[in-house]
C-alpha cells in the first residue's frame, strides 16, 4: 500500500503544471529524449535532498509530533497544489527554452520553491514512512519516486517532439483535473494521519 501511494503521490506531483513539465514540452520540440536529460538533471538535486531529509528524519525519529506535523503540513500542501491545478487547468502552461534538458532540470529544480516546499512536507512524510520499513524501502521509494519522473518527462518529450495534438490544451486539461482529485484525496488522508497521530 506504501509503493501504491508513492507511485500516486509522486505521478500527482510530477504531472501538475509548472517549469519543468513545460521545459519538457518545449525542449521536445527540439530533442525527443530531452525529457530523460531533464530528469536527470532534476535527480542530481533531488537525490542529496531525499538523502538530507531522511538523516535529519533519521534523527528525529521516535518524536511523535514530528511525523503528525509532517503529515498535516503535507496535507495542507497536497490541497493548495489541488486548488492550483484546478485554477491552472484553463491556462495551459508555456516554457522558453533558455538552457539545455540537463541543466534545465538542474536550474528548474533548485530555483523552484515549490520543488523545496513539496519535500520538506509531503517527501518528508513520505520519507518517514519509508523509514519505518528500514533502509531499503527509503531506498526503494528514492528510486520509484525518480522513475515516476523520468518516465512523465520523457513522455511529454517523445511526445512534443512527434507533434501529438493530444499535447494540447484539452489533453492538459484532463490529465490536471485527474491529478487535481488524486491529491484532494491524498491530501485529506494525509491531514487525517497527522491529526490521528497526535491523539
Amino acid at each position: 500500500s506504501f509503493l501504491l501511494q508513492t507511485i500516486l503521490v509522486s505521478l500527482s506531483g510530477v504531472m501538475s503544471p509548472g517549469p519543468i513539465t513545460a521545459a519538457a514540452i518545449a525542449q521536445g520540440t527540439r530533442q525527443s529524449r530531452a525529457g530523460a536529460l531533464i530528469a536527470v538533471g532534476h535527480g542530481i538535486v533531488e537525490f542529496p535532498l531525499m538523502i538530507a531529509l531522511a538523516l535529519g528524519l533519521g534523527v528525529a525519529a521516535g518524536v511523535k509530533w514530528v511525523e503528525s506535523s509532517l503529515f498535516i503540513a503535507g496535507g495542507a500542501i497536497l490541497l493548495f497544489m489541488a486548488y492550483g491545478m484546478a485554477r491552472s487547468a484553463h491556462r495551459p502552461t508555456q516554457a522558453a527554452i533558455k538552457h539545455g534538458p540537463l541543466g534545465t532540470g538542474i536550474a528548474f529544480s533548485a530555483a523552484n520553491p515549490y520543488f523545496l516546499v513539496w519535500w520538506v512536507t509531503v517527501g518528508a512524510a513520505l520519507i518517514a514512512r519509508s523509514l519505518h520499513f528500514g533502509l531499503w524501502a527509503f531506498a526503494v521509494f528514492g528510486v520509484v519516486h525518480w522513475c515516476c519522473d523520468l518516465g512523465w518527462y520523457s513522455a511529454l518529450s517523445a511526445a512534443s517532439s512527434k507533434g501529438r495534438k493530444w499535447l494540447g490544451p484539452q489533453f492538459q486539461r484532463i490529465v490536471w483535473t485527474v491529478c487535481g482529485i488524486f491529491l484532494t484525496v491524498f491530501g485529506l488522508t494525509f491531514l487525517f494521519n497527522g491529526i490521528r497521530k497526535l491523539i
